[in-house]
């Protein structure tokens, strides 16, 4: 059977929803709320939040000089940085898992020409980041 997404199952669209509040809304109490998912859902959210400045110079680092996420939109910006959050300090979760979980939470806030380009721009940042730490790990 397969699991039908939405907002209450999907811990990926509540990470959005509190990191939109926190960052765009100067939403300074965090709440959350009894989930089956609430330690991962609290340790993205915090962490993105801790290491946000991190997460910005490793997207203009790693997306080139044309590259500006302060025009994308909003919604668009708080999901690349949680998943490159997840790409950076989550290393034993699989890249295909996080970009899959990321568009599919992604159907809730941007549309279909958004979501490929987020797919073009997730892949584009796991490969760079996951290599390059790869090897700095292993050195």
């Amino acid at each position: 059977m397969r699991l039908k997404y939405s907002a209450k199952n999907n811990p990926r669209v509540i990470i959005i929803q509190k990191l939109y509040s926190v960052l765009y809304n100067n939403d300074n109490k965090i709440e959350f709320p009894k989930h089956r998912f609430k330690k991962f859902i609290k340790d993205i959210v915090l962490g993105t939040i801790e290491r946000n400045e991190i997460i910005i110079e490793e997207l203009d680092r790693n997306l080139g000089v044309d590259f500006n996420l302060f025009k994308l939109d909003k919604t668009f910006q708080i999901i690349l940085k949680s998943a490159t959050y997840e790409i950076l300090y989550k290393p034993n979760v699989s890249i295909k898992i996080i970009i899959k979980e990321y568009l599919n939470a992604s159907n809730f806030f941007l549309d279909n020409s958004q979501i490929k380009y987020l797919n073009a721009l997730l892949d584009n940042v796991a490969k760079r980041l996951r290599y390059s730490n790869a090897w700095i790990w292993s050195n």
